[in-house]
């Protein structure tokens, strides 16, 4: 599979479509069973509270795959993504009332590469506040 998105209908400012992704405790726990990352303050509100957090926060790695997602819905193909990297700014608090969070994700074309690559820069925020800085990849385009 590759890329449906070919590289001469790209460029620089090109936004993707953007995301909304929800986040509950029951996701928390669920990505902790598949990652293997039981660290309490991704389940325990008690310890997190403790440890000097708000409440339970989302693993950054699962934030992290979320904003990813925006890319390569976008592409077309996961493995049109060549490289991909983020800063950890802010953690995204899931309260258990309900509703939990929402990371909200947009990106745009940064910069054409060669080789029919594009640098995709992607800003992440939820509860208003910027959770992944220095957050892009380089796609693969056809």
């Amino acid at each position: 599979m590759a890329a449906k998105v070919a590289f001469e209908d790209v460029e620089v400012g090109t936004e993707l479509p953007a995301q909304s992704f929800p986040v509950d405790r029951a996701a928390l726990v669920r990505y902790a069973g598949a990652s293997g990352d039981f660290n309490p303050i991704h389940w325990n509100e008690k310890f997190a509270v403790e440890v000097g957090l708000p409440d339970v926060i989302a693993h950054g790695m699962f934030t992290m795959a979320e904003a990813a997602r925006v890319v390569t819905d976008w592409a077309g193909d996961p493995a049109a993504v060549v490289e991909y990297g983020v800063r950890f700014t802010k953690p995204v608090v899931v309260p258990n009332d309900g509703r939990g969070a929402l990371i909200e994700v947009s990106g745009k074309v940064a910069a054409l590469l060669d080789g029919n690559r594009v640098r995709v820069d992607l800003t992440a925020t939820s509860a208003g506040q910027k959770v992944l800085g220095m957050s892009r990849a380089v796609v693969q385009l056809s």
